[in-house]
C-alpha cells in the first residue's frame, strides 16, 4: 500500500489561499481501473483511491503514514512566487513599459 503526501496548489481561478494551509495523504491506485460493459463507466475495485485525508502538518501526515505501514513519499510544497504591485505603479515617470491605454 503506497501512498503520497503533499500540499496542494491553488487552482488557476483563485487569487487567495482556500485549501492550500493543509497536507494531503492519497493513496495511490494498486488496481487497474476498467469500462464496465453494461452502462460503460469507468470503474475500479481498489476503493482506496477515492480516500484522501487532510492533516494540518506535513509531521502529522508522516506520523500517520508510519503507524499504520504505509509507504509514503513525500513531494516538496509548491513554491509560491508573488509580485506586489501596486496600482499607481501603472502612471510612474521611470515606468519601464510603454503606455498602452
Amino acid at each position: 500500500m503506497r501512498a503520497k503526501i503533499y500540499r496542494p496548489a491553488r487552482t488557476a481561478m483563485q487569487s487567495g489561499k482556500a485549501k492550500t494551509r493543509y497536507w494531503l495523504l492519497e493513496f495511490e491506485q494498486s488496481a487497474p481501473r476498467e469500462v464496465e460493459p453494461l452502462m460503460g463507466w469507468t470503474s475500479s475495485r481498489d476503493t482506496r483511491q477515492q480516500l484522501r485525508l487532510k492533516f494540518d502538518s506535513k509531521e502529522e501526515a508522516l506520523a500517520y503514514a508510519e503507524k499504520n505501514g504505509i509507504e509514503a513519499q513525500l513531494f516538496s510544497e509548491p513554491t509560491r512566487r508573488r509580485r506586489v504591485v501596486s496600482y499607481s505603479d501603472n502612471f510612474r515617470f521611470d515606468r519601464r513599459g510603454t503606455w498602452t491605454h
